[in-house]
């Protein structure tokens, strides 16, 4: 792990010392020793935010400063790659003063989810199910730049959609319980008049999965590991299940395994790779997250390179797949054109 990690740094310094070379060019004297500062301190402060914040809570301040500047950076490699590519006529300082109005821009955008609402036709669907009403919650990413009033705001979102059931499909915060047990709590007043799930994403598992499970749990959600559950709305029966991330064993088949006879079968998986097992073993909805949608250019198109569903409903054969853009975000505060979301699911009849 260390290899790696100092694999990605090194990469990471490379690549700042290609935006240093840019904006140095032409620059003599004290410009010049600017130019190669600020590109040092744009490899250098996300580098330091990520080696402090394992090991132990960040300052809110370093937490910000870091992460905006490691936004700010890539969207510099990315513009001074493209300027490069296509031989644009943009100077550096231009370049530079687009990249930090982008910056602002997906900061502003980043912190304000809005509520997407999503239709899904199931064939068969009992009377009584219909207009069944599941608040998809995904990809808080509580931790450095994200803290309690944000959740207070998305649980008070949530519960105005009045919800039959809330599915949290990973990723809750980054960070351990002890540091961020505060900031979460707020997911205590999620309401919901049949059940509140809960899977694991891929961050649980980079700081404490099981001590997250055991959080969530203590909050009132119900933890989903290779299990389900049926709830019940009238005559309508609809089995929840979930699976952990596909960091461990992730198994939809196993979930279903004892499962009673049910109308609707209703998987909750982080990463949308788990509906073409989750299609075989006869599931009607999966719900996932992980992607961010890309969260901002260029990784809406690298994502795609790792996942076959970015964001939006899918349809796999007889399965239909729901992939959340995330509540939060990760990393870089900041968001373009991959806006972050809660979902409010109704299931209607085909």
């Amino acid at each position: 792990m260390r290899i790696r990690v100092a694999i990605v740094f090194g990469m990471w310094t490379l690549l700042n010392v290609y935006v240093g070379a840019h904006l140095a060019a032409g620059a003599v004297g004290v410009g010049r020793v600017l130019a190669w500062a600020g590109a040092l301190a744009l490899a250098g402060l996300p580098i330091a935010t990520l080696v402090l914040g394992r090991r132990g809570p960040l300052r809110p301040a370093l937490g910000w400063i870091g992460f905006t500047v490691l936004g700010l950076s890539t969207l510099l490699v990315v513009g001074f790659a493209v300027v490069d590519l296509v031989r644009l006529p943009v100077g550096p300082y231009a370049m530079l003063g687009i990249a930090a109005a982008l910056t602002v821009i997906g900061v502003l955008g980043a912190r304000r989810p809005h509520v997407v609402r999503v239709s899904v036709p199931i064939a068969d669907l009992p009377p009584d199910l219909e207009g069944f009403r599941i608040v998809q919650l995904s990809d808080l990413h509580i931790g450095p730049t994200l803290k309690r009033r944000f959740v207070e705001r998305v649980v008070t979102t949530a519960n105005a959609l009045d919800p039959d059931v809330v599915a949290f499909t990973g990723d809750v915060a980054d960070g351990f319980v002890p540091d961020l047990r505060d900031e979460v709590a707020p997911l205590g007043r999620l309401a919901a008049r049949l059940g509140k799930f809960y899977v694991t994403g891929n961050h649980e598992y980079y700081w404490d999965a099981a001590g997250w499970g055991r959080e969530v749990e203590r909050l009132g959600l119900s933890v989903l590991q290779n299990s389900h559950q049926m709830v019940r709305r009238g005559n309508g029966r609809l089995l929840f299940a979930g699976v952990p991330d596909l960091s461990v064993p992730s198994d939809p088949a196993a979930a279903l395994r004892g499962a009673p006879a049910s109308d609707v079968r209703v998987l909750l998986a982080h990463q949308p790779r788990s509906a073409f097992a989750a299609r075989d073993a006869g599931f009607d909805l999966q719900l996932s997250g992980h992607t961010h949608g890309g969260q901002y250019f260029p990784f809406n198109l690298l994502v795609r390179l790792f996942q076959p569903f970015v964001a939006g409903l899918h349809r796999l054969e007889a399965m239909w797949l729901y992939v959340s853009r995330g509540t939060g975000y990760w990393g870089p505060p900041l968001r373009l054109l991959a806006p972050a979301e809660i979902t409010l699911i109704e299931l209607t009849a085909a």
